[in-house]
């Protein structure tokens, strides 16, 4: 009998990529109401590098070392007590926020999605946590209508690409900010682009914006909340700007709460922090039913998200560093069944044919962003089931 080995990556210190290390661990066993998976996918989201770095609100009273990966894709090997819903080989996927980069790890029952047998693996990790930002933040937050004006920072980015594609099938008009570099895609993905370095985009619609989503909170989200027209909103997801510039936490938090105190200002306008966490918290049906929702329409390819590359477990320091350089324009996936490059490489030299897990060119990239554009909206966009008005505590929190 096989020994089944169970490689994780573990955070030994905060700090920069190089505190990360691949271990063995121990092979966790499914408890009552729990299923044991074997990870097939889990994606690298920027999230992370908050959360290495000892920045991400949500995980501060975590303390090294402890295992990374927030979400994951997975088949059930192993069923613990009193679940009955499920069985061995099911593909399953749930958003951990931390534990999943591994070989195995196990998941309430309860929580997680189901998810077709014939979709892609890395692209449906690609979905649990940037896609269904997305979706919520336009069905679930903003509750968008067709013909509304949306303003998206930092588009080319993985969050940013789906709101910009969920955004056009729900009948929006998009503009979004990238560098220029960038522009191609944002327009390829139907939306006007606005270039960051040299166009201000406080000027660029007359009248204002009916929602701006700012992960970014450059001069702590004043230009974004100056660039709504009266009524609108200000959904900040993020804080990217803090961590490039090395700030603490405090001086984050500061900026956040000031959000909630400019909807006292007669404007009109408002803001508030969007967390996924939050809202899963609140409505923890709304995340498993949008999130086999958008696997659905990955299914029917009715939406082509990005995987920029896979890679296997060497490979996660050096994707780390990727992901705090930014310009990615897909999501890194950590497949524990890919063999590492060096013996891919070896393998090739041989001559023994090998199936490698790259990624699409960038052209085909590009192509499969229109065609998802193509797609009709009322084959795409099912009306929601009906549940209670977002509070603004509902949107309390932190970002993923």
């Amino acid at each position: 009998m096989i020994e089944l080995r169970n490689r994780v990556v573990q955070v030994s210190s905060f700090g920069d990529p190089e505190r990360l290390e691949v271990i063995d661990a121990p092979l966790p066993t499914a408890g009552r109401g729990e299923v044991r998976v074997r990870v097939i996918a889990s994606s690298l989201n920027y999230t992370e590098v908050l959360i290495r770095r000892h920045l991400y609100p949500q995980t501060m009273r975590l303390r090294p070392p402890f295992v990374m990966g927030y979400d994951v894709v997975g088949i059930i090997d192993q069923l613990g007590e009193d679940v009955h819903d499920f069985q061995i080989g099911d593909r399953v996927a749930d958003m951990t926020v931390v534990g999943s980069n591994a070989d195995y790890r196990t998941l309430r029952a309860n929580d997680v999605a189901r998810v077709p047998i014939d979709v892609d693996a890395a692209e449906a990790a690609t979905l649990i946590l940037s896609w269904t930002t997305a979706y919520q933040l336009l069905h679930r937050a903003a509750r968008v209508q067709p013909g509304q004006r949306v303003l998206v920072h930092g588009a080319a980015g993985a969050v940013g690409q789906a709101l910009l594609i969920l955004g056009r099938l729900a009948g929006l008009e998009l503009w979004g900010t990238v560098r220029g570099e960038h522009m191609v895609l944002v327009r390829e993905l139907g939306a006007t682009p606005i270039d960051c370095e040299h166009e201000d985009f406080t000027r660029v619609v007359s009248g204002g914006f009916d929602v701006v989503v700012d992960g970014i909170g450059e001069d702590g989200y004043r230009r974004s909340y100056g660039a709504l027209k009266p009524g609108g909103l200000l959904c900040a997801i993020g804080f990217s700007a803090s961590v490039q510039a090395q700030r603490g936490m405090f001086p984050i938090l500061m900026e956040i709460a000031r959000l909630y105190l400019w909807r006292l200002l007669p404007s009109g306008k408002r803001a508030r922090f969007y967390s996924v966490n939050a809202m899963r918290a609140r409505h923890p049906t709304w995340f498993k039913d949008d999130l086999e929702r958008l696997f659905e329409l990955l299914a029917t390819r009715a939406i082509r998200p990005r995987v920029a590359e896979r890679i296997s477990f060497n490979e996660v320091t050096e994707a780390h560093r990727r992901l705090e350089a930014g310009g990615l324009e897909g999501k890194l996936v950590l497949c524990p069944d890919l063999a590492p490059r060096s013996v891919n490489a070896a393998t090739e030299a041989q001559g023994r044919p090998i199936r490698l897990h790259r990624p699409p060119s960038r052209t085909a990239h590009r192509k499969t962003a229109v065609e998802a554009q193509g797609m009709s909206r009322a084959n795409v966009i099912r009306p929601m089931r009906a549940g209670p008005a977002n509070s603004d505590s509902s949107l309390s929190g932190f970002s993923a």
